[in-house]
């Protein structure tokens, strides 16, 4: 099955050794240029995760502009803005202001969130949860706001003394197909059948915050196909995508082996998140042809439609391009994920 393929990075920086990403003009700036090279490479997304009060990539949208003002053809992305954090309509204007720069190609990953460095940190953005809600239910309605904004939605009541008429007015820039561009990412089956309800596309990752003793793959296959079933059953009239990120570190040089060679034969891991129990995918690391028959067998990995390899970016552009083209030559070729 033909697959899109791209890349999704933490942008995490620190000043350590080892580290090309000391600061974070340099996470900034070499994620722009990892999108170009992965771009020129045949790679069909580059994702950027979202973090606040940490040393990783926070605020998204400039970001995503001056990749889009740089590359014409790879898709452009969030797995994904943490909705606790954000303002919708500023939001809306700010996705359609990217979007349109990159001619259509933002792919936006939303969701709930998960664990922050900061205890509540959206409520030092202004944003406190009112009593008999939840964190939960203020990133569900935030995004059904910004939903509906980039969707033309009228969201304000004009001024006549300018328009001439008291009727809504929407959010400028509008960008058209953003709606159908907006992704949700799912920790449980419960989220997925939501999400497939709501008509968003599904993005899950290496981690599911729940767990029913069943391998990581197969339970993530099982949250695909709930989502795919209430998709359909709502009668929406677009072909849904969904994506799965995997962790794969394909080893051909000492280089390589010196990094990540220790990691090989990794398992799923359980741990707890949130007060409850979550499920961690493992990393796929070998050779090039270990790592494609074990993708092969992964459930979730065959069930989607789209792959985000998690890039370690701290190791700098050269690398992680590198690692991109080894996995399109020798992983995704051999697996009939191209053409």
């Amino acid at each position: 099955m033909v697959k899109s393929i791209g890349f999704l990075s933490f942008g995490h920086y620190q000043p350590v050794p080892g580290s090309v990403a000391r600061t974070a003009r340099d996470a900034l700036v070499q994620s722009i240029e990892l999108a170009v090279a992965a771009e020129e490479l045949g790679v069909d997304g580059a994702y950027f995760r979202v973090h606040h009060f940490a040393r990783q990539l926070a605020s998204p949208f400039p970001l995503l502009a001056a990749i889009g003002a740089r590359t014409s053809t790879i898709e452009i992305g969030t797995a994904v803005i943490d909705m606790r954090y954000e303002n919708p309509l500023y939001m809306a204007e700010d996705a359609a202001a990217a979007d349109l720069i990159g001619d259509g190609r933002l792919q936006l990953g939303l969701s709930r969130g998960s664990p922050e460095t900061a205890l509540n940190g959206f409520e030092s953005f202004g944003y406190l949860t009112a009593d008999g809600r939840t964190d939960a239910d203020d990133a569900r309605t935030k995004t059904e706001v910004f939903r509906a904004a980039i969707a033309g939605a009228g969201v304000a009541l004009a001024n006549p003394q300018l328009t001439g008429h008291t009727g809504p007015l929407a959010i400028q820039p509008q960008s058209p197909g953003l709606s159908d561009r907006i992704w949700w990412g799912s920790g449980t089956r419960a989220t997925a059948k939501w999400t497939g309800e709501q008509g968003m596309n599904l993005m899950s990752s290496t981690l599911l915050t729940e767990d029913t003793g069943v391998p990581f793959d197969e339970l993530q296959a099982e949250q695909i196909a709930i989502y795919r079933e209430a998709y359909a059953a709502e009668g929406h009239d677009r072909v849904p995508r969904v994506s799965v990120s995997r962790s794969i570190l394909p080893l051909t040089t000492q280089q390589d082996w010196q990094y990540f060679g220790g990691e090989r034969g990794s398992e799923d891991q359980i741990g707890h998140l949130d007060g409850g129990l979550a499920r961690f995918g493992k990393s796929y690391v070998g050779e090039p042809d270990e790592i494609a028959a074990d993708l092969a067998k992964d459930a979730a990995v065959q069930a989607a439609d789209t792959v985000l390899v998690t890039v370690p970016n701290q190791l700098g552009v050269d690398y992680n391009a590198r690692l991109l083209e080894t996995i399109l030559k020798h992983v995704a070729t051999s697996l009939g994920w191209r053409d």
